[in-house]
């Protein structure tokens, strides 16, 4: 599933050799943005666009719509900070690679040689389990484990423990899927390296070098700034203030900067930089960059995010051009963000509520087309003829940390009935829900979202060993219960 990257793998650099874009109206794009997110139930939003310029000045645009609570009625500006989510696991990434970089760290050595107290559910994960594994999402420790393990500066020490009790998702290396514990782990290999928290790291190798004045991840951080409140959405009701603020902190290193437009991108350019600060400092070499926006794992699933896995960044592919980028997601705050190397383009939308993944596909759509002449492929949807296919086989019980998943027969058809478990079923407003399950071609099929209209993918495939599995929501789900199940076999 995983393998090294080859050269002609690694994403450009920006390159003066496209036409010269003519600059982007700012005044344009906050237009747009209010038009757009208020078409989209948004309560507020945060947009900027950077595009470095050969020789001359960067340029950044940036726009603010809404408020950030609709209880309060604070308004959104370009300064507010919004929870970022998962695109911090490309701020842990940059860590992790600083630490390669400085010889203390190899991605393909076992973690357990980093810390050797580390105990997993299973003993041959325990002893082989690398950072390369964490960073592509290919270790098979099961993803989504929220346990809270308090407030204190040993959340993550703790944490490893908790991990000791999770089951393995999938045998590891052997298919893909979206893993917020194992960056947890990371943070923690990050804290044994530096001798210090995930956050001061953070703070001291990235936030204070690149000159991010917004950039947070503690609640009483937050308290120092204007910050946005997530928004949830009930359904068939209009957003309301979600009633949690933050995940726990030791899902830190996987979901829990808050930041601003103008930061995440002050972060992304040294991305697009090769690894320097706006003085000139090196804080990456150029190689990890390259290195992280390389192919490491291909996505069973590649009409949700991208077509494969970096060291942190997905990729993704528009019009032939290559892009990466990440989004993220907490609780009712949904954060996009999209890089467009050969141009020196990068995008960054944070929003709080409302439809935000139709506000991203309409905004994102015009920008890319208005700066780079990209046009963004349309989203998933179901194919203009019915196609038949046999569901039957896809039947049973799928399972693993927080979410079961159901396929069932229903009066017209297929049904996947999603119920959320554990810890963070006490975080969202529904803890299950029912969608037909709409076939697109053999082994792909597409569920609506009942609030937005929007369609996801629903994809089944088995490993050569023969275990079945669902990909949903960018994660692999074993099958526990039914014909293809170890029970049914």
């Amino acid at each position: 599933m995983t393998r090294r990257p080859r050269i002609d793998d690694l994403t450009s650099r920006a390159v003066p050799d496209r036409p010269r874009r003519p600059p982007a109206d700012a005044g344009h794009w906050r237009r747009r943005l209010a038009a757009l997110a208020a078409r989209r139930r948004v309560p507020g939003a945060a947009l900027g666009i950077l595009r470095l310029r050969p020789g001359g000045a960067d340029e950044l645009v940036e726009a603010a719509y809404g408020v950030l609570n609709k209880d309060t009625g604070v308004e959104t500006t370009t300064d507010s900070v919004f929870q970022l989510g998962s695109i911090t696991k490309v701020w842990t990434a940059t860590l992790v690679m600083q630490l390669v970089d400085a010889g203390v760290l190899s991605l393909d050595a076992p973690v357990v040689e980093v810390l050797p107290e580390l105990r997993l559910a299973d003993p041959e994960t325990t002893k082989h389990v690398t950072m390369r594994h964490l960073l592509t999402h290919t270790s098979g420790i099961d993803g989504d484990v929220f346990t809270d393990t308090g407030r204190g500066d040993d959340c993550l020490e703790k944490y490893l423990t908790v991990l000791a009790e999770v089951a393995q998702n999938h045998p590891m290396g052997a298919t893909w899927s979206y893993c917020n514990a194992g960056f947890s782990l990371a943070g923690r290999v990050i804290e044994r390296l530096t001798g210090g928290t995930w956050d001061a790291a953070l703070r001291e190798r990235l936030v204070a070098p690149l000159g991010l004045r917004h950039t947070i991840t503690l609640p009483e951080e937050a308290l120092l700034h204007r910050a946005a409140v997530g928004h949830v959405t009930p359904a068939g009701e209009e957003p309301s203030r979600a009633s949690v603020w933050q995940l726990p902190r030791s899902a830190g290193p996987a979901g829990l900067i808050g930041s601003t437009v103008a930061d995440v991108l002050g972060f992304t350019r040294m991305h697009l930089t090769g690894g320097l600060a706006p003085d000139g400092t090196r804080l990456l070499s150029e190689a990890s960059a390259a290195a992280m926006t390389a192919r490491e794992a291909e996505l069973p699933d590649t009409r949700t995010l991208g077509d494969s896995w970096g060291l942190g960044w997905f990729r993704l592919t528009w019009d032939g051009r290559r892009l990466i980028g990440h989004d993220g997601s907490t609780i009712g705050q949904h954060a996009y963000l999209r890089v467009l190397p050969d141009e020196g383009l990068a995008v960054a939308l944070l929003t709080n509520g409302g439809d935000t993944d139709e506000l991203y596909q309409d905004l994102f759509r015009e920008i890319f087309a208005e700066l780079a002449g990209l046009t963004m492929p349309p989203p998933l949807a179901p194919p203009a003829e019915p196609v038949r296919v046999d569901a039957d086989r896809h039947l049973g019980t799928y399972e693993r940390a927080s979410t079961r998943l159901e396929v069932l027969r229903g009066e017209d058809g297929p049904v996947l009935r999603m119920t959320v478990t554990g810890p963070l079923a006490g975080m969202v407003p529904d803890t299950v829900r029912e969608y037909p399950l709409v076939p697109v071609e053999e082994d792909l099929f597409a569920v609506q979202d009942p609030d937005t209209g929007s369609w996801m993918a629903v994809t089944f495939y088995g490993l050569p060993t023969g275990e079945r599995y669902l990909h949903f929501g960018v994660r692999a789900t074993p099958m526990v219960g039914g014909p293809g199940s170890p029970a049914g076999r």
